[in-house]
């Protein structure tokens, strides 16, 4: 396929010389059944290169399972990876199949490889190696015919030497290695996602793009960027909702970039980037006060076309979300008063209920839950564990 055929495809933006290296050493090894390693830091698009494979293969007709091994407590990995029979742990009420049986014929990712344990590892190695399995509980041995892409943020070489990682599992996994480099190394492609992700925010919220000055250019080009793409589409996330001049000028950008100081050297694996922290967290909450704002505007419009009852004391509404807004008109017919008291509306008070709500939707799955938030399993599971939620657990 055409490099730039291919770019549409799967929507990838960038023209840099080692992104599209990756992207045509991806679709020449797709036709193999080789083992592939993406590597590269946290939030530079590793998900997209095992997804060109399979789509590219003669698995493409079967089962694609991505799986992040950071994200699955280490007491379960085994059995969501291999599966267990009945009575073999305490809940195992019943056999349940493996992401390597489900699979079989097609293509498993497992992103983070690296937070592997040692058990886990082992097991598949023998995997990769022979396609054998045990379930967990289970002396029989099971075939599975699965194409294994991994990827990692962490240099497992290093891992290696700190007994952490196989040695004999990397070089399996590294048949064929593919590196995505990290936004700073792709200068000329910077500008071309933020202007993707400018237009593509401005359809989603049905507002104008925003653009930016050439000094604000000047700015966006000599920035680090230490949570790489990811960091970037946050951020042009936060200044379209955020600003409310469609035009930003380098004081205005300035204001949503960590780490200017020319003198400090951000690292990946900083709170601030890192999957399941901080980026996830102001992800929500952005979304959260632009559902209020979307509310609050619905609440003005149906006030000018007479749609919504006024009390004695004043309009009111009740959100989604259950709490009791004030609509009263001010001065100000711009403005609309959304009084309620502080704690009620404190952003942590926010975010928890939020997922208690989204919780209750999907009862037993973490993933869809996750995936309904707009945030990492990982950032769920420690919110649950944060405010103390009870969960129903997920049947076995």
């Amino acid at each position: 396929m055409e490099l730039q055929s291919l770019k549409n495809r799967f929507d990838l933006i960038g023209d840099d010389p080692q992104f599209n290296r990756a992207l045509e050493v991806a679709e020449t090894v797709a036709s193999t059944d080789m083992s592939v390693l993406v590597s590269g830091e946290s939030g530079v698009g590793k998900e997209s290169i095992p997804q060109i494979i399979h789509n590219s293969s003669p698995r493409k007709h079967g089962k694609y399972i991505a799986v992040n091994c950071g994200a699955i407590p280490e007491g379960t990995m085994e059995s969501e990876l291999f599966g267990h029979i009945k009575g073999s742990f305490t809940g195992a009420n019943e056999n349940r199949k493996g992401y390597f049986e489900v699979a079989d014929g097609g293509t498993i990712f497992l992103d983070e490889v690296g937070e592997l344990s040692a058990e886990s590892q082992k097991r598949l190695l023998r995997v990769l190696e022979s396609g054998e399995f045990y379930k967990v509980g289970s002396s029989t041995v099971q075939k599975t015919d699965v194409r294994v892409i991994a990827a990692t943020n962490v240099n497992l070489q290093e891992a290696i030497r700190q007994k952490k990682f196989r040695e004999d599992l990397y070089y399996r996994l590294n048949q064929i290695p593919i590196y995505l480099p990290p936004l700073r190394e792709r200068k000329g492609d910077i500008f071309l996602l933020f202007r993707k992700f400018a237009v593509d925010c401005a359809d989603r919220y049905n507002m104008p793009p925003v653009v930016l000055t050439r000094e604000a250019q000047a700015v966006l080009l000599s920035y680090r960027w230490p949570g790489n793409i990811r960091q970037l589409k946050n951020i042009v996330e936060q200044i379209t909702i955020l600003e409310p001049q469609r035009q930003i000028d380098a004081a205005s950008l300035k204001k949503y970039l960590p780490f200017q100081d020319e003198d400090l050297h951000p690292v990946i694996t900083g709170a601030n980037v890192r999957d399941g922290g901080f980026m996830d967290d102001k992800e929500m909450i952005l979304k959260m006060i632009y559902a209020l704002k979307q509310e609050v505007e619905a609440i003005k419009q149906k006030i000018s076309a007479g749609a919504l009852p006024v009390s004695a004391d004043g309009p009111e509404h009740q959100s989604s979300s259950g709490k009791i807004i004030d609509v009263t008109p001010t001065d100000n017919s711009d403005q609309i008063s959304a009084e309620a008291p502080s704690e009620d509306l404190s952003i942590s008070s926010l975010y928890e209920e939020r997922i208690r709500e989204v919780l209750r939707k999907f009862p037993r799955n973490r993933k869809a839950a996750a995936a309904e938030l707009g945030i990492s399993e990982r950032t769920l599971y420690r919110k649950i564990k944060d405010f103390g939620i009870e969960v129903k657990k997920k049947k076995i």
